[in-house]
């Protein structure tokens, strides 16, 4: 954290006082001057010279104690995103992801935009205004989450002149407008001026039933546009709205790495893109925007999406046997760790893959393999 301050904490902490460092350093002089350039560039006080306000220190200085204080006096290292504002690309429903790390977001203070695919947009805004979403849009302090604004989104298209005349003249297009990755950010600039928070919650392959051997060349690359290039698109159109020192969220697959049968259709592929894609783009982001770049690897939550696959009750069970923590997964536990890496207090993590599967991803061997009780 260095001298800065982070998410309303002040780390003040004491250095030991080390001899071996005379010997190092040549000299009692130059020893104080390592001191106080350490405590200048780090936020960290020689222990020649401790500050009466700091931690406690024994007279001998062999050990050093160091606390988080808060300037609130709040106990522990809250999360605040109150004056931030998230997009979260891909919510359709209120089971998903996406929605609970909307929730989290919220629940942190963060106002929240939403772009939710056109066709779905409908049902979507009427369950919102009729309240069937109002159990799940409760949050940790009994209110309920407030959408600031829903807007139409196909991130499979960049601008106007990317969408075929088939798709402008699907009647399930019909109403909507200005719903192309370009023009809703746009949108957002008009009706907010800026963003702090991108999510990407975001995938489809229309072939991934098939395996990749019966995967057609449209189909692998249907997978690829809509789960991964669609992530650099809204990087590429939100970058310019976005604050400094903001942060994005995608979420990927243990499939990016591992053998999963049955997801096919070229989705494992676009995942492994994403993943890459993470880490190019946190360097190019953060040395354009200061923005940082994370993707979060969930494990299988039975969604209305991931129903799509056909066999995520099985990857489940499998899971919850399997995984160190054999328990469920649940969607806030995703959302928390959203709201973690977003907030100042992950303020030195980017281009990171991030597990959140009960640990899922290291196991080397199935527990319930029938080998293993033969």
């Amino acid at each position: 954290m260095g001298a800065s301050v982070t998410a309303g904490m002040q780390m003040l902490a004491a250095r030991p006082c080390i001899p071996a460092c005379k010997q190092v350093l040549g000299s009692t002089s130059a020893l104080s001057a390592f001191g106080r350039a350490l405590s200048t560039r780090t936020g960290f006080a020689s222990c020649s010279k401790p500050r009466s306000a700091g931690p406690l220190i024994s007279s001998n200085c062999k050990r050093v104690v160091v606390r988080a204080m808060s300037q609130t006096g709040a106990q522990g290292l809250p999360i605040d995103l109150t004056g931030k504002r998230a997009f979260i690309a891909g919510i359709a429903d209120d089971n998903g992801y996406g929605w609970a790390i909307a929730k989290s977001l919220a629940a942190a203070g963060a106002e929240i935009l939403v772009g939710t695919w056109v066709p779905a947009l409908n049902i979507f805004e009427t369950s919102l205004r009729r309240g069937k979403f109002d159990e799940s849009r409760k949050l940790p302090d009994g209110s309920l989450m407030e959408i600031a604004k829903v807007y139409p989104l196909d991130a499979v298209y960049d601008t106007p002149e990317d969408v075929p005349e088939e798709v402008k003249a699907n009647k399930r297009y019909a109403g909507a407008s200005n719903w192309t990755v370009k023009e809703v950010a746009e949108t957002v600039k008009n009706d907010f001026g800026s963003i702090d928070i991108l999510v990407h919650s975001l995938a489809n392959g229309p072939e991934v039933t098939k395996p990749l051997l019966e995967t057609s060349r449209k189909g692998y690359l249907a997978a690829i546009s809509a789960s991964s290039y669609s992530f650099i698109s809204l990087l590429q159109h939100f970058l310019p709205i976005m604050n400094p020192g903001g942060a994005t969220i995608s979420l990927t697959f243990i499939a990016s790495e591992r053998i999963i049968p049955g997801y096919g259709g070229g989705m494992s592929s676009a995942k492994a893109a994403l993943e890459s894609d993470t880490r190019v783009l946190a360097y190019e982001a953060g040395q354009k925007g200061k923005i940082r770049v994370n993707t979060i690897s969930a494990g299988p939550l039975g969604s209305r999406a991931a129903k799509a696959i056909g066999f995520i009750d099985r990857m489940i069970d499998y899971s919850f046997v399997n995984a160190p923590l054999q328990k469920e997964l649940l969607a806030d536990e995703v959302g928390n760790t959203a709201a973690f890496l977003v907030s100042p207090l992950a303020s030195a993590i980017t281009g990171s893959t991030i597990y959140v599967d009960n640990g899922l991803n290291t196991m080397g061997l199935a527990v319930d393999s029938p080998t293993l009780t033969t």
